[in-house]
């Protein structure tokens, strides 16, 4: 069984994390989105040009929360088996 500093230097979720997180347990879940939250911010970051034609980025709440909520419906119908 591998012990929270392992997990964290190899960058990887523990099983019964996973299991729990399946399973519904809210802090599993938390748990999850938390381990995925850098993938999920760059997946909602737009850019915006201004009136210059520079391009800024923004993360859009708005696309993080459909990011968020759609992660967390499949999560909670993933075949573990």
């Amino acid at each position: 069984m591998m012990n929270e500093q392992t997990c964290k230097t190899s960058n990887t979720l523990p099983y019964p994390v996973i299991l729990s997180a399946v399973a519904g347990d809210a802090e599993a879940v938390n748990v999850v989105l938390k381990h995925y939250e850098k993938y999920i911010i760059a997946l909602a970051t737009r850019p915006l040009h201004d009136e210059y034609g520079e391009i800024f980025y923004y993360l859009d709440d708005e696309a993080r929360r459909k990011i968020e909520t759609h992660f967390i419906t499949k999560l909670l119908t993933f075949n573990v088996a």
